[in-house]
């Protein structure tokens, strides 16, 4: 398999998955609403299938490490995601609740296999110069997810009913199994890195429990990849925040409660312009750079979507986008770069399962706001995406050197 091909197959999967997950969540929402009869219900299905990523995302992201194949093992956790949502679906309105939440908290486990599971596969699909401009291809399938996702389940169930657009989102991410299965094997080292003081790539004798350690010993000793990891999660935290506002802020500015969703485009759009820019000019600023900016700036479009009206809502949106995208470009480059070989599947699963958490987090402290204040809502999320850009900014002595460097 050449480079060539190789690059396109990720990103086709990778693509592909992406929009089945992005799909998934407001499909599985209006199943479970028309399925189980409840709005709680309903939440309570997604907010399982959510949760648990925070423990199955480190533990994935071991298996992929020590995984002579992680290609294949991607594969599997791919496929039993898929099976998981359409045994939910079958489960729905025939078994007890309770077993429904449980099956989507095991499927949710699988979850960060979509994300940073598989962009820590990115330098064996293309390495050397063309991974800075490969990065920013791969944050664009994000984008391109947000945006397509919840416009194919909306479509989808308004069609053919909300147990097919959750019967669609599985089978768009099962389609994604073969990309994954042909990703290139491991290389074998001859040597350990001599500059990182962990097990070495090839030791595959060690437990899960010391190379979840040793991951976590690495994001907590390189400043850069600690700061950045942080300011992603409080980025997300106020991300969950705007998210939890959108049906009042359709409802009370643009008309109706549904057309908050709108504002999701509006941002899925401009991230998915900015990422297209930086992978056309990949080395234009430094990642540390870029990812502080993009705190600062999603912190300015959340003030300004506080001061109310819909031109100001849809500028905020989609200046928020402006952000997003470069952001996740940046954390990806900076978390390629500080992260021994042996050891990316698990950082990159472990940031991408801190992420959803974080995201989570937010909109469940949004609820109780929202009811004191909208606009002060909005206004604590601007100043938590702030305070994520003064984490980065803050200088600490020492810095040393990448691990892989």
């Amino acid at each position: 398999m050449t480079k060539r091909y190789a690059m396109g197959s990720y990103l086709a999967g990778a693509a592909t998955a992406r929009a089945g997950d992005e799909m998934s969540g407001p499909a599985l929402l209006l199943a479970g609403f028309a399925l189980a009869g409840s709005a709680s219900e309903a939440s309570a299905l997604l907010a399982g299938i959510t949760v648990s990523a925070a423990i199955g995302g480190p533990a994935l992201g071991a298996l992929l490490d020590r995984a002579a194949r992680p290609g294949r093992l991607l594969a599997g956790a791919v496929s039993l995601y898929a099976a998981g949502l359409a045994v939910l679906l079958l489960g729905l309105g025939r078994l007890p609740f309770a077993v429904s939440v449980l099956t989507a908290v095991l499927t949710g486990l699988l979850g960060p296999a979509l994300s940073g599971g598989w962009s820590a596969q990115l330098p064996r699909a293309v390495s050397g110069d063309r991974l800075a401009r490969a990065n920013a291809l791969d944050a664009m399938t994000f984008s391109a997810a947000s945006l397509a996702g919840p416009a194919l389940a909306g479509g989808v169930a308004e069609a053919l009913g909300a147990s097919t657009a959750v019967a669609v989102s599985a089978a768009l991410i099962a389609a994604a199994a073969p990309a994954a299965w042909r990703l290139p094997a491991r290389p074998v080292p001859a040597r350990p890195l001599p500059a990182c003081p962990l097990p070495a790539p090839g030791a595959r004798t060690a437990s899960v429990t010391g190379v979840l350690a040793a991951g976590i010993r690495v994001i907590l000793g390189s400043p850069s990849l600690a700061r950045a990891t942080l300011t992603s999660v409080v980025s997300c935290v106020a991300q969950g925040m705007l998210a939890a506002c959108l049906p009042l802020l359709g409802a009370q500015v643009l008309g109706g409660a549904g057309r908050g969703a709108v504002l999701l485009s509006c941002t899925a759009v401009a991230a998915l312009v900015t990422s297209a820019v930086l992978a056309r000019f990949p080395h234009s600023l430094a990642p540390d750079t870029l990812l502080r900016g993009g705190a600062l700036v999603q912190a300015a479009a959340l003030a300004l979507a506080a001061t109310g009206g819909p031109a100001a809502l849809v500028t905020a949106a989609l200046v928020a986008g402006f952000a997003e995208g470069p952001q996740l470009t940046a954390l990806f480059a900076i978390r390629h770069r500080e992260s021994p070989e042996h050891l990316r599947g698990q950082i990159f699963s472990t940031g991408a399962s801190l992420k959803i958490t974080g995201f989570a987090l937010g909109a469940a402290a949004a609820g109780p706001l929202t009811a004191w204040s909208l606009p002060g809502t909005l206004s604590v999320a601007a100043g938590t995406a702030a305070l994520g850009a003064l984490v980065l900014g803050a200088r600490r002595g020492g810095l040393r050197k990448p691990l892989n460097s």
